[in-house]
């Protein structure tokens, strides 16, 4: 794929139709499953100083979100965590805590 092709399928917002809009932070969007599962979409969005940039970057939410899976799954045996499930490479359900 070329780079013209993969700005083309970046994620700089989301929507599901049947959730009720997400909280949006800098990169991630929160959804609000039920009263005990979260759902965090990390997207493309560039953030530096506290600004959000214009420009996205291809598959940047993917790696950050494969990247914290992986050490989520390693340390899992020393202390438990939030995360319930990854159905997506960029999509992690987790678990509501305080």
């Amino acid at each position: 794929m070329d780079l013209n092709s993969a700005l083309k399928h970046c994620i700089g917002k989301t929507h599901v139709d049947f959730l009720p809009e997400p909280y949006r932070g800098k990169v991630r969007d929160v959804y609000r499953l039920d009263n005990n599962r979260l759902a965090i979409v990390s997207s493309d969005r560039i953030s530096a100083f506290d600004h959000i940039l214009r420009q996205l970057i291809p598959y940047k939410g993917q790696i950050l979100n494969q990247i914290a899976t992986k050490f989520m799954q390693l340390t899992e045996d020393i202390v438990p965590n939030w995360v319930v499930a990854v159905p997506d490479p960029s999509v992690t359900i987790g678990k509501l805590c305080e």
